[in-house]
């Protein structure tokens, strides 16, 4: 019993000794079974026996054990719960009160109940037991005749109790906690987005300006004389044909069009 028991909280734990019963024969028995009998729910293993006369290798036990569990039934059960690992796991998740853990609770159990007045109280409450606590421990010890416990008991105990108390009134603001952590996050992320946009008008802008440049280049070029200079042609005596022409001025037909200045300016940038 004590090697189950390890085995069931083992977080890898061996497949269960009956995974064996599962195999494709035992299912197609168990199909021909509710075939035959759809309206009994629990048939044993005498029964079984005797709808399924006509096949052989029946195993001897129910075959109604591998069927899947109902879920429906767990869901219907006021606190659903469900065991894995040895472990005891509840379908709607809630987080147990101080009442109901045991403790003596001193503030509202309502979460919409304003709980700031009693925090309050069991915060003076907790200084002046501290308090009391520090002159108790001045105080000198009592004689052996006394069978009391001391004073310093019932204060060490009323200080734990407005510690859990405490304690669990910060455990149920969790998801407060997690809401607020949540909006202060997406106000960063908003916050990041609007400077990485203004970032791209500003170059947007600048690019614009360079463009706007290029085009009052592009218009002054267009407004250039074409006409060559004949002083600026000559032959050259080295191997070069007579045609070679030295500092020969462009031509309309050479200079870059709009187009061609606009559609680097897009490549570069």
């Amino acid at each position: 019993m004590d090697d189950e028991e390890a085995e069931l909280r083992n977080p890898f734990p061996s497949p269960p000794s009956h995974y064996t019963n599962y195999s494709s024969r035992n299912l197609r028995l168990l199909a021909l079974l509710r075939e035959r009998a759809p309206n009994q729910s629990d048939v044993n293993q005498y029964e079984q026996h005797g709808i399924l006369s006509d096949q052989t290798d029946v195993p001897d036990w129910p075959l109604t054990q591998l069927e899947k569990p109902r879920v429906d039934w767990i869901l219907e059960e006021p606190d659903a719960y469900y065991d894995v690992f040895g472990d005891r796991w509840f379908v709607k998740e809630k987080i147990p009160s101080l009442a109901e853990l045991g403790g003596n609770q001193l503030y509202p159990a309502d979460p919409s109940t304003d709980r700031r007045p009693a925090l309050l109280n069991i915060l003076r409450s907790l200084l002046v037991t501290f308090s009391s606590l520090t002159l108790s421990l001045l105080a000198p010890p009592p004689s052996a005749s006394l069978t009391d416990p001391p004073e310093w008991h019932s204060q060490v105990e009323w200080i734990t109790a407005l510690s859990q108390n405490i304690m669990a009134a910060a455990n149920d603001l969790r998801p407060v906690q997690a809401r607020e952590n949540l909006e202060l996050m997406m106000r960063r992320q908003l916050e990041l987005r609007k400077s990485e946009t203004e970032a791209l008008h500003s170059k947007c802008d600048t690019l614009e300006a360079k463009l706007a440049n290029l085009r009052q280049s592009i218009d002054s070029l267009s407004t250039l004389p074409t006409t060559r200079n004949p002083n600026t042609i000559k032959d050259e005596s080295r191997g070069l044909s007579e045609n070679t022409k030295q500092n020969e001025p462009l031509r309309d037909s050479d200079l870059p069009t709009q187009v061609d200045v606009l559609r680097w300016a897009e490549e570069v940038g």
